[in-house]
């Protein structure tokens, strides 16, 4: 296992962070099993490992704080918080109101004192940006988060939050964890290279595509039981590994063209897809999300894989950089985006609207 700095830290972690996702219902809720992935995990020398609260309803970081309960010195901890919890509109988003309240729950879940890294896991557009870093700061003042990062921020955004920074004098993000791998390429334009330039370490999340970069899911099959297109809380998933959404016909051939670049190099399509992701300047550590100790050993197996400029420049040929696939959603989630701040709105449908209505 190789090591990097995490930003402009003094905190160095692995090249490969143990994701916590599958722990818990929707993927493995064994707590035993769990346990021991993570201290195969630690063993190897995993050192970060990231869950969030809404994983599985809390459970992902009870899981977690179980499972390193007596090795907690050994782990760069982090967790995450933005999504709703229940129904209840005030225990979600980026208000001071919810973060305070949000920490000491992760807090407890994970049963320890203080959290590495603590990261909003989106942009809350309808909160100023000074109201969410203020309340970051305080937490980082009284010592229950020593980092905090992002997730999902636009490059906007990212710049943004740096200026905030500055301005008011508080904390700043240090990461930000953002979705990259072969088949999510639109953030190597402005994403990466501003965390690059505002040297923030950079954690991808999904760098095997939610497992299609495994070469599990095969053109007129369908998908394997227990993977996480096969059904279950995800039938947008499913759909798109059984051929009926349009954009799978373009992944099954963009796989079959990389399985081929990976056996001409000597690699599992998976070992590829990781060395893809850790070779980009901005990255310090990627994200892997083994549901079995199984799934763990391969993906371990490829942590010091590295990529030369030949097989890079075939798989630009298969996805071009700055692109993505066909299918994919980085889930930012702008309201910039929706009809109503995407058309021009003048008085006479204003009045329309207020009449209808």
């Amino acid at each position: 296992m190789q090591y990097r700095k995490l930003g402009r830290t003094g905190v160095e972690v692995s090249t490969q962070t143990l994701g916590a996702m599958m722990f818990g219902e929707v993927g493995n809720p064994d707590y035993d099993e769990v346990e021991r992935i993570v201290h195969r995990a630690l063993d190897a020398g995993i050192n970060f490992i990231d869950t969030a609260d809404m994983y599985s309803a809390g459970e992902s970081e009870r899981l977690v704080g179980r499972a390193i309960k007596g090795r907690r010195d050994e782990v760069v901890l982090a967790t995450k918080f933005f999504f709703p919890l229940d129904e209840d509109r005030t225990r979600r988003g980026g208000s001071r109101r919810w973060i305070v309240q949000a920490v000491e729950d992760s807090l407890r879940r994970l049963d320890t004192d203080h959290i590495d890294l603590y990261q909003m896991h989106r942009r809350d557009w309808d909160t100023d940006l000074e109201e969410t870093l203020e309340a970051l700061t305080d937490l980082v003042r009284q010592g229950k988060v020593l980092y905090i990062g992002s997730s999902s921020y636009p490059a906007d955004q990212i710049v943004e939050a740096q200026w905030v920074a500055e301005r008011r004098g508080t904390a700043r993000f240090v990461t930000e964890q953002p979705q990259y791998s072969i088949f999510a390429r639109a953030n190597e334009e402005f994403m990466l290279p501003a965390a690059l330039r505002h040297g923030m370490g950079v954690i991808p999340w999904s760098p095997l595509a939610g497992g299609w970069l495994t070469g599990k899911y095969r053109r007129g099959e369908q998908a394997p039981a227990g993977s996480r297109f096969s059904g279950g809380s995800h039938p947008a998933w499913e759909r798109r590994a059984v051929d009926v959404d349009p954009s799978a016909a373009v992944r099954y051939d963009a796989v079959e063209r990389l399985t081929k670049i990976a056996e001409s190099a000597g690699l599992s399509l998976t070992h590829l897809a990781l060395g893809f992701v850790t070779e980009h300047p901005a990255v310090t550590s990627t994200i892997i999300g083994p549901k079995t100790p199984e799934q763990l050993d391969d993906l371990l197996a490829g942590a010091d894989v590295r990529l030369d400029a030949a097989v890079l420049d075939a798989i630009d040929e298969v996805v071009p950089p700055g692109t993505d696939i066909a299918g994919i959603d980085h889930g930012s989630g702008n309201p910039a985006l929706k009809p109503e701040n995407r058309r021009r709105q003048d008085k006479e449908r204003i009045d329309a609207a207020s009449q209808a209505a």
